[in-house]
């Protein structure tokens, strides 16, 4: 029996993304708070310069694609691209909101790309590429439209051991249900988590690898009630599961995932560690 095929994949996450973006929006300052790092992280790694022309992909409510539009001036030009109509929305919100006009935003499908070869200076993405159903046709996108000597930067999540911020709420699921292991070929959080699996995509599609990083970083909330309502509004994945409980079964969770967040209290406050792999390549002269 096969699963699901690309298209159908696609299909579904645009419906669980665009269902989630009310609750990014919520909790826009906390996401970008704890991942701000990564969004400097990325821009820096592709060397953006006053004049360029970027492409984000992935840039759900924004970032880092505003990042990048800040640092390449009034005389660049950056151009988001997402699945989620909705997220793209908040996305052109903050821009307005930061008064820039060199930005813009665009839904389709990153795995095909809609642009000329060798049109961008620099290609970025933060937590996309892992839930493709086609992450090499995707790189080789990357590949066709980066000019020659331009850079590519990507953050995906690392091991599930080296993030807990994103492990702890399935293993209090799991003590309520038997959930199946993860297909390691299929999209998910964990897809690209593997030192040099992406990198080595990046190769196969011509480019030259630079580096494969894995980054520490610490998620910061004040208590655990904050951690599980945010989780409950960001997380279309652990949204599905949980609504298959019956509602005490919820309360349960709930309880459980509270519990093992009290686990990271530093001081006043909530720090979870998360590890993110940041992979960066180059397309030769």
């Amino acid at each position: 029996m096969t699963g699901p095929n690309p298209i159908e994949i696609v299909e579904a996450q645009q419906r669980d993304w665009n269902r989630v973006a009310s609750g990014w929006e919520k909790w826009d300052t906390l996401i970008d708070r704890n991942m701000s790092f990564v969004n400097f992280r990325l821009v820096g790694d592709v060397r953006i310069r006053p004049g360029f022309r970027i492409l984000d992909l992935g840039s759900g409510t924004g970032f880092p694609a505003i990042l990048a539009a800040q640092a390449a001036g009034d005389t660049g030009q950056v151009i988001g691209q997402d699945l989620a109509i909705e997220m793209l929305q908040v996305a052109r919100k903050k821009a307005a909101k930061l008064g820039l006009t060199n930005i813009s935003f665009h839904a389709g499908d990153v795995t095909s790309l809609s642009y000329d070869n060798q049109s961008f200076d620099a290609v970025i993405s933060r937590f996309c590429l892992m839930f493709l159903p086609e992450i090499p046709k995707a790189v080789g996108e990357i590949a066709r439209v980066l000019k020659p000597g331009a850079y590519f930067a990507a953050a995906v999540w690392a091991a599930p051991e080296q993030n807990p911020y994103l492990n702890l709420a399935m293993d209090a699921i799991k003590k309520f249900t038997q959930l199946p292991p993860p297909d390691p070929n299929q999209p998910g959080i964990f897809r690209l988590s593997r030192e040099g699996d992406l990198l080595g995509m990046a190769k196969g599609a011509g480019l030259i690898g630079i580096s494969d990083d894995a980054v520490e970083g610490i998620s910061v909330f004040k208590d655990p009630d904050e951690f599980h309502v945010s989780l409950m509004d960001l997380a279309a994945p652990i949204q599905n599961l949980i609504a298959k409980f019956a509602p005490a079964e919820k309360v349960a969770v709930e309880k459980e995932i509270k519990s093992q967040v009290a686990r990271y209290t530093v001081g006043k406050e909530i720090q979870i560690p998360m590890t993110i792999r940041i992979v960066v390549a180059r397309k030769p002269l």
